[in-house]
């Protein structure tokens, strides 16, 4: 099934919060991506645009040589699903991440996410990405 123009958009949105944002930690940029009534989902972050920021500059003091390595990214009208992996430092095994943002007007307007430890030797052989 073809995305619409406007799925192909908020893909492009979120894509843009992990380059310039989330990579980076960059919380300068969070006001071009995030709207201001932003809705936060994650129990560890107050909800707004100011408690993202600071949670960003918190985890870029922690863990500055910090990835998200996005493995797949959807769209299905208003919402962005992203599946990722987030490493600390080099060598850490890290996180397998599931995130959904709600896009309105141009903007993010809610973020849900789980997250798991990322695991070398389980059950299956098919890894988690």
């Amino acid at each position: 099934m073809a995305s619409t123009p406007q799925e192909q958009a908020n893909l492009a949105l979120v894509r843009g919060l992990f380059a310039q944002g989330l990579n980076p930690m960059d919380s300068a940029a969070v006001d071009r991506f995030i709207a201001p009534g932003y809705i936060q989902h994650n129990p560890n972050v107050e909800t707004g645009r100011e408690p993202l920021k600071k949670f960003l500059d918190f985890i870029r003091a922690q863990s500055p040589e910090a990835v998200h390595d996005v493995k797949r990214m959807f769209a299905d009208g208003d919402h962005v699903i992203v599946h990722y992996h987030v490493r600390r430092w080099p060598g850490d095994n890290g996180f397998a991440v599931m995130d959904i943002f709600r896009i309105e007007e141009g903007l993010i307007a809610e973020h849900w996410d789980v997250s798991q430890d990322v695991v070398t030797e389980g059950a299956n052989v098919n890894g988690m990405f």
